[in-house]
């Protein structure tokens, strides 16, 4: 595949540049207004007093020089924009979003983990519920996913995708659990698509609550399931390289259950572990690429909280990393009604977010064990756009000099009923967010250690 042109502006303050990369043939160049600071005029009246004037004068004088000050302090920040911008150009190129690899490195999963910067979800697509065939894709909403969708994505600065994928409406009964064909070729197409781009993408296993119910009634059978899902799966992309990663399972759980996002139960800590367990075991058994693939496993529910990753079981695998979903704050995050919602983004959370990477750090990072937050976002509520923006330069900051690259959750809702994670307008190419975008971008690749 020849090497194509295209125009990114990574941020809304970085000059549009040529980059050499794969994502696609159209070149794209976005671009928002630069704001000025206006200086306020200070005004006395003709008919004041000598005293008055003299206040007047002082008064102006301390804005003067106020304002002199704000004006340092902006050029400044504007100043380190600049090179952080730059940095981030450079750092594009270097890591490139390059042309399509199908090798399979036998490297360590940090160091395949530091070349993802930025990740995004095709939310609501492939994930999506209630009919059989291809047909699934669309019935959430979403509408057919097209090379040109992802080439927008990868230009924008996202070198990783994350493809959700259900399979519950597509798999026949025990003993086989055969997987529809058309289901695999189309998720197989798209999955294409990235590569192509020389993106990373992570495919996984993910509304499968209806049958993969990890607790001491189900186990036996929701684990011969699983263990029939990933050996067909694996063995249609075992072949592949090492852009393409594995995610076993999407918060697993017992729906409805005790504690089901806060941990869950040590009944269902111990089945999930049984879970993961057999995920690994049969990828690796299909032999190929799929010996040296980085998998995923996750915690119950995806949850962060210290109870689970605490008590999970790290199978013994040279190329394994722990997913972990992380809307926090979730009174910030989510538009939930509750009389606890918060709206604004004034750093008074800020420790939620501290909290949550040092127990990552603590828990997994520092035994050598490398973590991706694979779902993270905030929805749009209220016309808050600037507080989220404020909150996503916090997040992904804290997350990436932690070395963890954060996978947007988009699931397509903007202006539809629904919970409104959109950053992506599918239909007509164009970002919802893009301030918001072009901070996750920056911050993406300008903030590792």
């Amino acid at each position: 595949m020849l090497k194509k042109k295209l125009l990114s502006m990574v941020t809304a303050t970085i000059v549009s540049a040529t980059l050499l990369a794969g994502c696609g043939s159209s070149e794209s160049a976005s671009s928002a207004p630069s704001t000025q600071t206006e200086s306020a005029t200070a005004s006395s009246s003709a008919e004041s007093t000598d005293s008055n004037e003299a206040s007047d004068n002082t008064d102006a004088t301390a804005e003067g020089t106020e304002e002199k000050a704000a004006e340092a302090a902006s050029s400044e920040e504007s100043a380190k924009e600049a090179e952080s911008d730059s940095e981030v150009q450079e750092e594009i190129q270097v890591i490139g979003i390059t042309e399509r690899s199908d090798e399979m490195r036998d490297i360590t999963p940090a160091e395949l983990i530091s070349e993802i910067k930025a990740g995004w979800n095709l939310g609501n697509t492939f994930d999506s519920t209630g009919k059989s065939g291809v047909a699934a894709e669309t019935n959430w909403g979403n509408p057919v996913t097209t090379k040109a969708m992802i080439d927008t994505v990868c230009e924008k600065g996202f070198n990783a995708i994350r493809i959700p994928v259900t399979y519950a409406d597509h798999m026949a009964a025990a003993p086989d659990y055969t997987i529809e064909p058309e289901w695999l070729d189309r998720v197989e197409e798209v999955v294409n698509y990235a590569l192509d781009d020389g993106m990373y993408v992570i495919i996984n296993s993910h509304h499968e609550e209806s049958w993969r119910i990890p607790d001491n009634e189900h186990i036996d059978s929701a684990d011969a399931q699983n263990i029939a899902l990933w050996k067909q799966v694996a063995e249609r992309f075992k072949d592949y390289g090492d852009h393409l990663i594995f995610e076993g399972l999407n918060e697993p759980r017992v729906k409805g259950g005790e504690n089901e996002w806060n941990g869950g139960t040590e009944e269902g800590r111990r089945c999930l572990d049984r879970l993961n367990q057999s995920f690994v075991d049969t990828v690796r058994a299909t032999g190929g690429n799929n010996e040296k693939r980085l998998v995923l496993i996750t915690s119950f529910a995806a949850s962060h909280v210290l109870t689970t990753i605490n008590d999970l079981a790290i199978p013994e695998d040279d190329h394994l990393a722990v997913s972990i979903h992380a809307y926090t704050p979730y009174a910030f995050t989510y538009a939930n009604g509750e009389s606890y919602e918060v709206f604004d983004w004034n750093g008074s959370h800020n420790s939620d977010i501290v909290g949550v990477m040092n127990d990552l750090k603590k828990t997994f990072l520092d035994k050598g064990i490398s973590v991706l937050i694979t779902e993270y976002g905030a929805e749009e509520k209220k016309d808050n756009g600037e507080e989220v923006n404020k909150w996503a330069k916090y997040y992904v900051s804290k997350a990436t000099q932690k070395g963890i690259p954060c996978f947007w959750w988009d699931n397509g809702i903007y202006n539809a009923s629904g919970e409104k994670f959109a950053i992506f307008d599918r239909n007509n190419l164009t970002w919802y967010r893009e301030d918001v975008v072009d901070t996750i971008i920056r911050e993406s690749y300008s903030n590792q250690e």
